[in-house]
């Protein structure tokens, strides 16, 4: 699926661009469908209120991805000719005015400084710092099971139901 993003920069002739985009919907395909995969048949997409069987089923899920991508670094989902084309994204997102007003988001929404690496759980005692929707209209759309978080000056990529680092890019912010 091409998003309306890829689809202005192949109008625009801008092919490494597209280029990476594309790539970058295919790594975020490829690991939901993994992660998909490994939740098949366990409990952890049976429905539950119960807060201590969600937190199991969380960590159950989390165990799997890591197992299954023990050798996951930096850099997997996040090439680097896909974190640049991120970083020029971001570098958009935040021109002229609106970065003031990013910053402003960024500040007030209880900011969050952490060391975070991938395959690792994202603090449970530690608020998400949520994405303000100017970046986020300048970035690819994701499926449900994956989110953009910002930790710093870092853009991450975490898995929701897994709560799991999966990839980011340092210093993505400026």
């Amino acid at each position: 699926m091409v998003t309306l993003l890829a689809a202005l920069l192949l109008l625009q002739g801008d092919a490494p661009q597209f280029a990476a985009l594309q790539d970058f919907q295919k790594r975020v395909s490829d690991y939901v469908k993994f992660e998909n995969n490994l939740a098949k048949g366990s409990s952890v997409n049976k429905p539950t209120d119960e807060p201590h069987l969600i937190l199991e089923r969380q960590h159950e899920l989390a165990r799997k991805i890591r197992e299954g991508r023990s050798q996951a670094k930096e850099g997997d989902i996040f090439t680097a000719a896909i974190s640049k084309e991120f970083r020029r994204l971001l570098g958009i997102a935040m021109a002229g005015g609106n970065n003031v007003g990013i910053q402003k988001s960024l500040a007030h929404s209880e900011p969050v400084h952490l060391a975070l690496h991938v395959n690792e759980s994202y603090p449970a005692d530690v608020p998400l710092q949520s994405t303000p929707p100017t970046i986020l209209i300048n970035l690819p759309r994701l499926p449900p099971e994956l989110e953009y978080r910002i930790d710093g000056h870092a853009l991450v990529l975490r898995d929701t139901a897994a709560n799991l680092v999966i990839d980011l890019i340092p210093n993505a912010i400026p």
